[in-house]
């Protein structure tokens, strides 16, 4: 990885814990939208799938680490971002060669929808359920909410990387890599 590679992350994943800290929209009880989703997203969609599973893993250590958060969630959180990062960008390099822009962003919704319930009911609630102690049907149903707040930033972002993917890949790059 180039300097300019590791600083681009170094910068997503600021933004990520940024996001998340400050832009706070209640949803459920004592559940607010993750909008660091976004940024991860963005990574997604425009660069690597790795770069934007890293910027997820470690922007939550950060945001929970900073926020005092504690660390009964961080773990599963984290390891489901990877999960996520990795199944929403493994496929995309197919999705993105669907010319009908509309049809390529239903066709990612979906994938997202998918990926971030393994990645938040499945790997997140099987990794709460060790470190807390309690049943998985328990803790998958905490983590519900989680599921469907995650979910709603991750679909609302990919409009957004279909709009900003060849400015982002100019701003990175310095030209659009077609």
């Amino acid at each position: 990885m180039k300097t300019k590679d590791v600083t681009f992350l170094a910068l997503g994943i600021a933004l990520f814990v940024v996001l998340s800290m400050c832009l706070r929209v209640p949803v459920f009880e004592n559940y607010y939208l993750c909008l660091g989703y976004i940024v991860m997203t963005v990574y997604i969609w425009c660069f690597n799938w790795y770069e934007g599973a890293i910027i997820g893993f470690v922007g939550v250590i950060l945001y929970c680490i900073i926020g005092n958060l504690g660390f009964n969630g961080m773990p599963g959180w984290a390891l489901g971002n990877l999960v996520i990062g990795l199944l929403i960008g493994k496929p995309l390099k197919h999705v993105k060669k669907i010319r009908n822009k509309t049809l390529q962003v239903i066709v990612a919704v979906l994938i997202a929808i998918a990926a971030t319930f393994v990645g938040i009911e499945l790997v997140k609630s099987l990794v709460d359920s060790f470190v807390v102690s309690q049943p998985f049907l328990v803790r998958f149903a905490k983590n519900t909410s989680s599921f469907i707040a995650d979910a709603f930033v991750i679909v609302i972002s990919l409009p957004a990387c279909v709009l900003l993917e060849k400015k982002a890949q100019q701003l990175r790059y310095g030209r659009s890599r077609d």
